[in-house]
């Protein structure tokens, strides 16, 4: 993993096809490496006491600690899930019978316990991405091969969880540890082990997989840049979590503006739009309005987040994502939402 991202694409484009899955994961892993080594770099210049809790010792009882309030945090993230998401079981008419709480529970305990584990053991922040991709795609595949809705309440619980168990550390400890829930957080919201599946079925000059290629890696600096952009256009603006400069806004906003270009990325890599009219627009419909995220600033992402792609990425490749992002701002047009 210490290899540049031009020696990843060109290893990318020395492997044969079925070798796309693995490439691409190394792309999205690399990229969070690069977007949190310089954060992390600064906070340990600042951090008297960071030395020891970044020790085995102090890893292991960092890790311990989350490990033994594990299961409080869960109970605490389901309560937090249902207040917000409880009715929207009957109005979206899903199947009450496959949101159970103790099954979720249990996945999403088996998962953090996996996160858990390699914090404790020292293993790096993008090394974990690799090593979890494919549980988190197992367990997103699991709840979305019956209704594809159910991520939602999945997705939510994981995240929930994991600002619970933020609650028990320090400061200097939560430093070192929320890169790894990141890790995990982007997981079950978006569809990489999907993606990197799709990725395996191209050829090497395929335009699409190059064009994913070429977003990915700087699909996080499109997210800082929308965010900004977005939060200079409503300065008074108030989610139900806060206002959207606060911290925990701006880092649910960023990963939401990274989950819609990987969803992107798979409409491009399967050549149609399947997943967000099942999985993505759902999924939205769900929680922005619980959340009390308007359809205007949803509308603005996108909107921004062209414009941000058009300037970054290689002329070649802006044609491979123009009819799915046209797609993207018509399916949370105006017009769909106009009763709301």
């Amino acid at each position: 993993m210490t290899h540049s991202l031009a020696s990843a694409a060109a290893s990318i484009q020395s492997q044969p096809a079925a070798g796309n899955l693995h490439s691409l994961a190394v792309l999205w892993a690399r990229k969070y490496y690069l977007s949190v080594t310089s954060q992390n770099d600064e906070k340990q210049q600042n951090a008297e006491n960071l030395t020891e809790i970044s020790s085995k010792q102090g890893r292991s009882r960092t890790s311990n600690k989350l490990m033994q309030n594990l299961t409080l945090a869960s109970a605490k993230g389901w309560a937090l899930t249902e207040t917000l998401l409880s009715k929207e079981i009957r109005r979206h008419g899903i199947n009450p019978e496959l949101i159970n709480p103790l099954e979720i529970a249990a996945d999403i305990r088996n998962l953090y316990e996996k996160a858990l584990d390699a914090y404790a053991e020292g293993v790096a922040p993008q090394r974990l991405s690799v090593m979890v991709g494919r549980y988190c795609g197992r367990v997103r595949k699991k709840y979305t091969s019956n209704d594809p809705r159910a991520i939602g309440f999945v997705s939510m619980q994981f995240h929930h969880t994991g600002q619970k168990l933020l609650e028990w550390l320090s400061g200097s400890e939560k430093e070192l540890f929320a890169p790894y829930l990141k890790v995990m957080d982007d997981h079950m919201y978006m569809p990489l082990s999907a993606a990197y599946e799709a990725a395996a079925k191209h050829e090497l000059d395929s335009p699409q997989l190059q064009a994913v290629q070429y977003l990915l890696p700087m699909s996080t600096k499109i997210a800082h840049s929308v965010c900004d952009r977005v939060a200079r256009q409503h300065p008074g603006y108030h989610t139900y979590t806060g206002a959207l400069n606060s911290e925990m806004v701006r880092i649910s906003s960023i990963r939401d503006v990274e989950m819609f270009q990987v969803y992107l990325c798979l409409c491009v890599l399967e050549s149609n739009i399947r997943t967000v009219q099942e999985e993505l627009f759902p999924l939205c419909v769900m929680l922005y309005p619980r959340l009390k995220v308007s359809w205007t600033l949803v509308q603005e992402m996108l909107l921004f987040m062209s414009w941000e792609m058009q300037e970054r990425l290689p002329l070649k490749s802006v044609p491979v994502f123009l009819p799915y992002l046209r797609t993207f701002s018509e399916m949370f047009s105006k017009a769909v939402f106009q009763n709301e």
